[in-house]
């Protein structure tokens, strides 16, 4: 009896030794979500068609182009102006053609479906003070979507002459995650960095 009453001394103190904290950052998108946006900003921006003269020099203007995300999703355009053969030119006085993109959307939808009783939060006083009831269901599905949306038109620098107009670029990245009684979890939880086959065949299995 002395050494299971040991063992369980030691048992007790290497748990509360173990035990340990870390502060982390909150930002306003998890990484996750961050990644949905970029992979649904790249799949917009390779529906890129505007009609170019291979040899012009394109200056990309983005000062329309604004919101959360909205450099990496400026990048991409360059990108699918490159691969298309396109020059690009640093400047808008060095250029031949200048191509205005547009910002439509850049975010994340979301939606949960929920099999009992959703998270709720309830006020509690007169002072704005919140109470957190947290989820309680025997099936939950979350579904997140990050949607890309921009267009564009072309025109010459000099003369202002239209050269291409009415350009959509549009491109989105889904995943989904089922839990059960709250514990069990399956399907895609979340995007992994550097795939870039995210909501195609992993999105239609998870069904």
């Amino acid at each position: 009896m002395k050494l299971v009453g040991y063992c369980a001394v030691a048992i007790c103190g290497s748990i509360l030794a173990a035990c340990a904290s870390a502060n982390e950052t909150a930002p306003a998108r998890t990484a996750t979500e961050q990644l949905l946006v970029a992979h649904a900003a790249e799949r917009a921006a390779s529906e890129f068609s505007l009609a170019l003269p291979a040899d012009a020099r394109v200056f990309l203007d983005t000062s329309n182009f604004r919101g959360e995300g909205s450099e990496y999703a400026a990048s991409a355009v360059r990108e699918a102006l490159v691969s298309r053969g396109n020059r690009l030119s640093p400047t808008k006085a060095d250029s031949d053609i200048v191509v205005e993109i547009r910002l439509g959307a850049l975010s994340i939808d979301k939606m949960q479906r929920v099999v009992g009783i959703p998270r709720l939060t309830l006020p509690i006083s007169s002072n704005l003070t919140n109470a957190t009831i947290p989820e309680l269901s025997a099936y939950s599905r979350r579904d997140r979507t990050g949607v890309a949306e921009f267009s564009a038109f072309a025109y010459d620098t000099h003369s202002g002459r239209p050269i291409a107009l009415g350009a959509r670029m549009a491109g989105t990245a889904k995943i989904r995650s089922h839990t059960l009684f709250m514990v069990f979890s399956w399907g895609q939880q979340e995007v992994r960095p550097g795939d870039a086959s995210v909501a195609s065949d992993q999105w239609w299995k998870v069904w």
